[in-house]
């Protein structure tokens, strides 16, 4: 259960929320007042967070790939960083 534990409170609360209304993303959406898509690239986002947290690995490569997860850093420059932190880590 790391991966819940490892999420922000705000997220977790989320989850509580989105468990209560049955799973149903538009009873969230009217809840939280916000537009089914918004809902959806909230869910979008915790799942990458939760398969993040799912692989056990290194904490560079995790905090690398949840900067790909918020949008901050586009994924083949993610990709070639953690390459050449492996390369620096076996030399």
């Amino acid at each position: 259960m790391n991966w819940f534990i490892n999420l922000e409170p705000e997220d977790q609360e989320f989850i509580k929320e989105f468990v209560l209304a049955s799973g149903s993303l538009k009873q969230l959406a009217k809840n939280y007042g916000v537009s089914y898509p918004t809902v959806r690239l909230r869910v979008d986002k915790l799942i990458g967070q939760i398969k993040l947290s799912d692989q056990n690995k290194d904490s560079f490569e995790v905090s690398i790939m949840q900067m790909v997860v918020d949008k901050q850093l586009e994924f083949d420059v993610a990709k070639k960083i953690i390459e050449k932190y492996e390369d620096s880590k076996n030399e």
